[in-house]
């Protein structure tokens, strides 16, 4: 079976347009997300030089023509992988994207314009589009969390099987010198190359959009999980995560730790200070607290002026360590506000499962004693709930 190559682009072309007004469209109500902007156009660009490609021109303009859709074409390969650069929050490369459609340019005003040589020029111009869609399918096929991974390695694989077809289709045309060739030849390299990438293109389409999809997802589930303040955990999300610790605890007998934090007289800073400054001190505690912790520890604003610290598989004992050098780096810090220097200190409040047990409730209200205890012995200081159980206990 025969597929005409204009028909195939009259459906590039559609596609392309569509996939542009829908990432326009997204890119209005996602500004945070970087790319669908450069993607949308990348799009816009494949619709305006297919349509190009279809178009009736005459023999004296259609080197020009041609110039014009190659510089299009080129453009739309150089958008898509910025576009990827910018969503992935890497630096753009313009480097090896403007040597690219450098090079298409060139190619094309020789092989159309001085020299037409239409064969010379699929050749040519498919190995610059080799190695910018193999640059685009090496970015997206690495590892990466789920599901974004789903997304990035639909749409690299994609520019993989691209980037593969244009390279046969080139082997085939250096393998066919001296045969008849046009464009729209009945060639079976013709109709599988246009074939192909009207289902890549499709995929690469899917792809865009479940990138965007997931990314947008992400970013809710992290609002939806943060304190907008300081950037920890919120306390819904910190009960949830201390339930999966305590049921993992359970199942391997390790310990697990729960650390209060309290600022000592917070009140006082605001009303001294204003709330501005406040929030300032909240923010700077815990940028030094997610500083000092372990990267599998849980770091959660409770409420107020008290944060909480999930230590998995710490004791009491190895906690009050940890505990220590948080509140000596917290006492060092100054804040300076209106010329006055600022210092705060904060009170630390420690209980594990093996003392206070490994119910959820009940192992808070221990560490939240032990808080207390701290504030009440004069503050700036860290105690342990297994230490007011020893001191319970009659000699």
């Amino acid at each position: 079976m025969h597929l005409d190559s204009r028909t195939i682009m009259v459906m590039i072309a559609v596609l392309a347009l569509m996939l542009s007004g829908l990432l326009a469209l997204a890119g209005l109500h996602a500004r945070n997300v970087r790319g669908i902007g450069l993607w949308a156009l990348a799009s816009l660009f494949i619709s305006m030089s297919m349509s190009l490609a279809i178009l009736p021109i005459t023999p004296l303009t259609a080197g020009w023509w041609l110039v014009l859709a190659s510089v299009l074409i080129s453009s739309s390969a150089v958008l898509q992988y910025l576009g990827i650069r910018a969503f992935m929050e890497k630096e753009p490369d313009w480097r090896f994207p403007l040597l690219v459609v450098s090079i298409v340019i060139a190619q094309t005003v020789w092989f159309s314009v001085i020299d037409p040589n239409i064969r010379f020029r699929v050749i040519a111009n498919s190995l610059a589009f080799v190695a910018i869609n193999a640059a685009c399918a090496r970015m997206l096929l690495v590892p990466a969390a789920q599901p974004l991974r789903t997304a990035y390695w639909l749409t690299g694989a994609s520019f993989a099987i691209i980037s593969l077809m244009l390279a046969v289709r080139v082997l085939v045309m250096a393998l066919s010198i001296g045969q008849h060739y046009t464009l729209y030849s009945a060639l079976p390299v013709n109709d599988m190359t246009f074939f192909i990438i009207i289902v890549a293109e499709l995929c690469l389409s899917f792809g865009f959009v479940l990138m965007l999809n997931y990314r947008l997802a992400g970013e809710l589930q992290h609002l939806a999980e943060r304190d907008a303040l300081t950037g920890a955990f919120n306390r819904r999300s910190l009960e949830g995560e201390a339930e999966r610790m305590l049921a993992r605890a359970a199942r391997t007998m390790d310990p697990l730790t729960v650390m209060m934090i309290d600022v000592d007289h917070f009140k006082a800073i605001n009303d001294t200070y204003g709330h501005a400054v406040g929030d300032e001190v909240l923010k700077r505690l815990a940028s030094i607290a997610q500083k000092t912790i372990r990267g599998g520890d849980y770091f959660a604003r409770y409420g107020g002026e008290e944060f909480c610290i999930l230590l998995p598989s710490v004791t009491e004992d190895q906690a009050e360590g940890l505990a220590e050098r948080l509140r000596s780096r917290y006492a060092e810090m100054i804040l300076e506000h209106d010329g006055a220097k600022i210092r705060s200190t904060i009170s630390i409040g420690i209980a594990d499962s093996s003392h206070a047990g490994s119910d959820f409730s009940v192992l808070f209200k221990a560490a939240d004693k032990a808080l207390y205890r701290a504030k009440e012995e004069g503050r700036n200081r860290v105690a342990a709930y297994s230490g007011m159980l020893e001191a319970a206990v009659p000699a």
